[in-house]
């Protein structure tokens, strides 16, 4: 479907009943140049609600849960009432009492269990999506462009790790050719929703938090569309965090490994999975704006002309963890294989990692969160060497924080790594770690926590990345 523009919707593009206007004005707009299929994130905040209810389930905050439910329930009303006519409202309003009577029965089970299943909690937390995607397509709709609301369930298929499912991309085309591709043909537009999908045999799953915007890459991929635009509320992929940097600029253009970069090292762009299956096909995306139509946005492409760091980002909900062996005589290549193996069954995912030759000590950076898992895992397949003392006690730092400048090309640009590492220690800001790819397209430098901010300017100004482009 060689002219089809597959369009996501952030929770902040889907935040209210005026937003979703304007998303529905979006879509109108685009398929006068030709079929359009979306997918939409849950409505701002609703993930968090719904999640704080299962955990309030889990504990057994038997009216915790029932508070929350109605409160959630009550957003979407109300957003229903303000943003459908009259005639529309009792259809949408059944569904949505439906959809959390849904969800209050998967409540219902994690309070009888007192513990969250896997598989339970993939179902629940997709009901914010499907609540969004009930809410859009009726706008849409009732305005003048056809549409219809998909659960991804029937379209994206999975393996079965709950919580952070891949999809099965020859599945995933068959299901969603045979699903998807009647309705675009009739002229009917499909709100799918993002985040979600089910196993091979039908067990709902979730591709990890943020995992709309992969969703949305996955059916772009599988559907052979032109192109897949993501809105959001920033202007674009940008050399920095605004927040941080106050000169930081919208890049016009950056390649697909490059906005992976950013967006595995912290920078809130994209989900970090996203760009995976369109890599082979070279399907451009977009990173564009609802909040300010008027912008460009930024263009993801395979290549781009230019080279050298274009971009620091940063991430501060980390935390350095040190294993040293305590003679020289044991295997360190054995032990990093078998730490990495640790922290991959506890689905810990590795931000930087360096080592020493001689103690052949090792650090690596994980995200906070991660922490107490992985801490279990290590602990018991290093328990013999703990023990007898072969190895000294993990140590764990969380007072730290992680920068990484990011570039196509930046191997070609000798003397950069010292321009950046002199810019840091200027600031007087200790380098603590510092790791570099093979392919030299991102350096990851870790810092104490207090002078991130520092080093992010610092090296921004350095690199001058602050200029256009």
């Amino acid at each position: 479907m060689n002219d089809l523009l597959i369009m996501k919707f952030g929770g902040t593009s889907m935040g209210s009943a005026d937003r979703m206007r304007i998303a529905a004005q979006i879509c109108a707009d685009a398929q006068k140049q030709g079929a359009v299929a979306i997918v939409v994130s849950a409505m701002s905040k609703v993930t968090d609600l719904l999640l704080s209810t299962l955990r309030a389930a889990e504990e057994g905050d038997q009216e915790g849960v029932r508070e929350n439910i109605r409160t959630i329930e009550k957003r979407h009303a109300d957003t229903c009432r303000e943003l459908l006519p009259p005639s529309r409202q009792e259809s949408v309003l059944a569904s949505i009492h439906a959809l959390m009577e849904e969800f209050e029965r998967l409540s219902s089970g994690i309070l009888m269990l007192a513990e969250r299943p896997p598989r339970s909690v993939d179902e629940a937390l997709a009901i914010g999506e499907r609540l969004c995607a009930t809410l859009m397509a009726a706008c849409l709709d009732s305005s003048g462009t056809p549409a219809i609301a998909v659960n991804a369930r029937d379209v994206i298929v999975t393996d079965a790790v709950f919580g952070n499912a891949s999809p099965l991309l020859d599945l995933t085309r068959e299901k969603a050719m045979k699903t998807l591709g009647p309705k675009l043909h009739a002229g009917v537009l499909p709100v799918v929703t993002g985040f979600n999908g089910a196993t091979v045999d039908g067990k709902p799953t979730t591709l990890g938090r943020g995992g709309s915007d992969f969703s949305a890459s996955i059916l772009a991929s599988a559907l052979d569309a032109k192109e897949l635009w993501i809105w959001t509320d920033v202007d674009g992929i940008m050399s920095a965090d605004p927040r941080l940097v106050p000169d930081a600029a919208v890049l016009d253009t950056v390649t697909y490994r490059e906005a992976a970069e950013l967006a595995y090292n912290g920078a809130k762009v994209l989900h970090p999975r996203t760009l995976a299956p369109l890599m082979d096909k070279g399907i451009p995306v977009w990173s564009k704006n609802s909040f300010n139509l008027a912008a460009p946005g930024t263009k993801i492409v395979p290549q781009a002309e230019g080279n050298g760091p274009r971009a620091v980002t940063s991430m501060s909900n980390v935390a350095l963890i040190s294993i040293e062996p305590a003679s020289p005589a044991i295997n360190g290549a054995m032990l990093m294989g078998r730490v990495l193996e640790a922290l991959g069954r506890a689905n810990a995912e590795v931000l930087a990692f360096t080592s020493s030759s001689y103690r052949q000590s090792f650090c690596f950076l994980i995200r906070k969160d991660e922490v107490d898992a992985a801490l279990e895992r290590l602990e018991s397949e290093l328990s013999l060497e703990l023990e007898h003392e072969y190895v000294h006690p993990i140590e764990v730092d969380d007072n730290v924080g992680l920068l990484a400048v990011v570039g196509e090309g930046m191997a070609g640009h000798p003397g950069l790594a010292g321009r950046v590492f002199t810019a840091i220690s200027a600031e007087k800001v200790n380098i603590i770690a510092i790791a570099q790819g093979s392919t030299e397209l991102t350096i990851s430098i870790v810092v104490r926590r207090d002078g991130l901010e520092r080093a992010v300017k610092a090296v921004h100004a350095e690199c001058r990345m602050g200029v256009r482009g």
